[in-house]
């Protein structure tokens, strides 16, 4: 039997949702073990005072496993 947990994580990135996700990701797995699934949830783009892209963000939700 396992036991989950479920949290929401976003990463930013100035070059692409992708490179967010992937960065959410590596920095979570640094405090996390083992981590199981992760879903995209939402993305957006952060604006910059001149309009242009400044960043873009993914929000995931990452499952973990709790150990005993």
């Amino acid at each position: 039997m396992s036991v989950y947990r479920v949290t929401d994580i976003i990463g930013t990135s100035e070059k692409s949702w992708e490179d967010a996700a992937r960065e959410a990701l590596s920095t979570a797995a640094e405090s996390l073990r083992d981590l199981r699934v992760a879903e995209v949830v939402a993305q957006d783009i952060a604006l910059g005072d001149d309009g242009k892209i400044s960043a873009f963000r993914t929000k995931l939700r990452v499952s973990f496993k709790y150990e005993k």
